[in-house]
C-alpha cells in the first residue's frame, strides 16, 4: 500500500535516510571517542504530511501491522502505546517538541530497504529520516548534527537504548564516496574520499542474520562498564586515558572485565587515527590487518563478538581478504571484509561453504558503496 492508499491524502514531499556500516571505532562513540562509518545505499525512505490535529499516525511498509495512532501531547517515555518499530519515529517527534520546536501532527509512511537486526543502523535511518521530515514540514531549519542529537536522544530517552551518536550522525551526514572521521565529543567531522573502486578493492558486508537487539541489557552494560572504569581513573570519559598511558591505566583497575573493555576502548581510538593516517596516504590495504586487530579486540576484550561473526571475520581472512571484523553493536549482526575487487568470488563463496558446514543460516553478502546521507527527494 501506497501513501494515498493508507491516508486517503496526497504527502506534502519524501525524504531518506540511509543504513551505514561503521569502517572503524567500535563502542568509542559513547566514550567520546572517534569513530569512521561511511553510509549505506540501503535507505529507510518516509513519505509525510502535515496534520493540523496534534495527531502522529505512522505506518509501515516493511512491518504491516496497520497505522499506530498517537496523540503528540500524550507522548512519554514508556508509552505503552509508541512501542516496537513505532517507538522511534515517536520518539523523534517527542524529542523535537521536548527541545522546544513547534512540532506538530503527520500522517509517515516508511518504507525501508536497510536490514533490521543487522547491525546496519535500521533504527537510525528511521529515526533522522523522520526527524529530516518533520524538520522540513515545520520549517525547523535544523542543521544535520542537530537532527542526529534529537534522533539520539529519542534512542535514549524515549526507546530506552542508551546509544552512542555514531550511527545518527552518519545517517545524517555522510556524503557519497566518503567515510565520515568523526570526533564523537565536539560532533567535529571531516569527509574522508573512500573510492574503493579506483583502487580495484571492495567493502563487503557479510550479514550472519543472527540478529541482534541491542535493548537486551548487554549494550547497556558494556556502556556501564565504560562509565566505571573512567570513574576509576578520575577522566571523564575513556577518550580522555592515552595510548601512552594504557598500561598505567589499566594496572590500576581491579575488576578483569571493566579493564577489557577499557584496553578495547583506548586501543580502538588509536586504531581509527592509525586508519586515517593510511587512508591519507593512499596506503588503503594497509587498513585491513587494522579491522582485524580490531575484531581481536572485540571479540576478546569487548567481548561482544559471536560465533558466527568470528567465522566470518576468520574465514575471509583465511582465503585471502585484506582484513575483516565485525561492524556495529555486536552480539549479531553483519562483518565487513576489505578484500581486492578479483577476489569477490573467491571469498564469498568461502564465507558461503564455511556457514553451510557450521549448520549457520545462509549469510547474506553485498558491497558496501560509500552513500549519501540524509535528503529529500
Amino acid at each position: 500500500m501506497n501513501f494515498e492508499e493508507i491516508y486517503d491524502a496526497t504527502p506534502d514531499g519524501t525524504w531518506e535516510a540511509p543504513g551505514r556500516v561503521n569502517l572503524i571505532g567500535e563502542h568509542t562513540d559513547y566514550n567520546e571517542g572517534f569513530v569512521m562509518p561511511l553510509a549505506l545505499p540501503h535507505t529507510c525512505r518516509v513519505e509525510a504530511a502535515r496534520r493540523e490535529d496534534g495527531v502522529l499516525r505512522l505506518h509501515s511498509a516493511d512491518i504491516g501491522k496497520g497505522v499506530v495512532q498517537l496523540r503528540l501531547d500524550a507522548l512519554a517515555p514508556g508509552s505503552p502505546e509508541a512501542g516496537n518499530w513505532a517507538a522511534y519515529p515517536a520518539g523523534v517527534a517527542w524529542a523535537l517538541r521536548e527541545a522546544g520546536l513547534g512540532v506538530g501532527g503527520a500522517d509517515l509512511h516508511f518504507t525501508s530497504t536497510v536490514p533490521v537486526g543487522a547491525g546496519l543502523s535500521s533504527s537510525a535511518a528511521l529515526e533522522v529520516s523522520t526527524a529530516l521530515a518533520l524538520n522540513d514540514l515545520y520549517g525547523l531549519a535544523l542543521r544535520p548534527e542537530q537532527l542526529a542529537r534529537i534522533s539520539q536522544r529519542a534512542e535514549n530517552a524515549f526507546v530506552g537504548v542508551p546509544s552512542g551518536i555514531m550511527d545518527q550522525m552518519a545517517s545524517a551526514c555522510c556524503t557519497a564516496g566518503h567515510a565520515l572521521h568523526l570526533d564523537t565529543r565536539d560532533l567535529t567531522q571531516r569527509q574522508v574520499p573512500f573510492d574503493l573502486a579506483a583502487q580495484g578493492l571492495r567493502l563487503l558486508v557479510v550479514d550472519t542474520r543472527v540478529s541482534h537487539a541491542l535493548g537486551d541489557g548487554e549494550y547497556a552494560a558494556r556502556r556501564a562498564g565504560c562509565e566505571e572504569g573512567a570513574r576509576a581513573l578520575g577522566v571523564q570519559a575513556l577518550r580522555d586515558v592515552s595510548f601512552e598511558g594504557l598500561d598505567a591505566a589499566l594496572e590500576r583497575l581491579d575488576d578483569p572485565v571493566v579493564r577489557g573493555y577499557v584496553r578495547h576502548v583506548v586501543t580502538e581510538d588509536r586504531r581509527v587515527e592509525r586508519a586515517i593516517g593510511l587512508l591519507d596516504a593512499g596506503e588503503t590495504r594497509a587498513v585491513g590487518p587494522v579491522l582485524t586487530e580490531g575484531h581481536v579486540s572485540l571479540r576478546d576484550d569487548f567481548q561482544v563478538s559471536s560465533p558466527e561473526l568470528d567465522l566470518a571475520v576468520d574465514t575471509a581472512n583465511g582465503a585471502g581478504a585484506l582484513g575483516a571484523r565485525m561492524t556495529g553493536g555486536g552480539f549479531g549482526g553483519s562483518a565487513i571484509v576489505l578484500l581486492e575487487e578479483s577476489e569477490t568470488d573467491k571469498i564469498g563463496e568461502a564465507v558461503n561453504s564455511a556457514f553451510a558446514a557450521a549448520g549457520y543460516l545462509a549469510p547474506h553478502l553485498f558491497e558496501a558503496v560509500p552513500s549519501a546521507g540524509a535528503r529529500p527527494l
